[in-house]
């Protein structure tokens, strides 16, 4: 009788393992786990701003833009490892020239925002430039005479190693003449007019954001805005450049020594050297709630 009565109590408690089984899946043997919660009312990062995203490089196991499938036409000192989401390129005194890709092709861009993720050292020497959008190679007489310059200055004097200043910078041409402004995360009082940004030799979110209608330029780490309050407010208007045909550059800056033969060396300017990864363009603002939720999303590798 014992015996029987333990063969009911197992024959019992593997129907019921077996009901739990069959309700854990759905239909088709398929998992019904609940996805992740979105963030900032996102499921995933390309969702972001899609509509207004012109360009992006994923960097998972090539070079190409991602949208366009356009791939570089010169390509210096880069491999690739380890990303913040999948695989970042990797640039040793690198750098990365694109053609001119068709979405770049607008007269006037309004607003932009570029995000991206960054890892490298102070180097101490010379600055570099995490991603630039010019005028085409023959057209190009100055280094900053594009539409963006995300620059690192990773030759700048700093307090402590693990100390970054970013110092993006925007260029614009009104009425056929140049103007243009820039923001920085250093210059006046730490941490009233500016906030220090740390984390050199590991990712950190790097993104720039001109807003044409109140003409405001920031920048952000993390998800949070770091730009030095000084600086904010600079020319007005939408943002153009005098031709069509307009050209990226990730890692180097618009010079001689990465194919722009009208823009000289200049001393200051350095190579690139550390992982970027997520580059994306977009031609709009992003809001504040939105670069949050686009630094959460993709560390989460999403």
């Amino acid at each position: 009788m014992k015996k029987i009565t333990n063969n009911l109590i197992l024959g019992i408690i593997s129907i019921g393992f077996a009901g739990f089984l069959f309700t854990s899946c759905g239909k088709g043997g398929g998992s019904t786990i609940k996805p992740p919660d979105p963030i900032g009312g996102f499921n995933n990062s390309n969702e972001v701003g899609g509509a207004n995203l012109l360009a992006h490089w994923s960097f998972d196991g090539n070079a190409n833009e991602s949208i366009s499938g356009t791939a570089p036409i010169t390509n210096v000192g880069s491999s690739f490892g380890t990303g913040v989401k999948g695989q970042a390129v990797v640039l040793s005194n690198g750098f990365l020239l694109y053609p001119p890709i068709t979405k770049f092709n607008l007269t006037n861009y309004g607003s932009i925002t570029v995000s991206s993720w960054i890892k490298t050292d102070n180097n101490g020497t010379k600055a570099s430039n995490v991603f630039s959008l010019t005028q085409g190679t023959g057209i190009q007489t100055d280094w900053n005479r594009g539409l963006v310059n995300m620059v690192l200055e990773t030759g700048h004097p700093i307090t402590t190693d693990d100390t970054l200043v970013f110092h993006p910078s925007y260029g614009t041409y009104i009425t056929g003449t140049f103007q243009g402004g820039d923001n920085i995360n250093d210059y006046g009082n730490r941490n009233v007019d500016f906030q220090t940004v740390h984390g050199t030799n590991k990712f950190v979110h790097y993104v720039m954001r001109y807003r044409a209608s109140d003409s405001t330029i920031d920048l952000f780490a993390n998800g949070v805005i770091v730009s030095n309050n000084n600086f904010r407010k600079r020319n007005t208007g939408a943002l153009t450049l005098p031709t069509l045909g307009a050209q990226a550059i990730i890692g180097g800056f618009a010079n001689a020594a990465t194919g722009f033969p009208l823009s000289p060396v200049q001393g200051f300017q350095g190579l690139f050297s550390g992982s970027i990864d997520e580059v994306r363009f977009y031609n709009t603002a992003l809001t504040d709630a939105n670069i949050s939720a686009l630094y959460q999303l993709e560390l989460a590798g999403r």
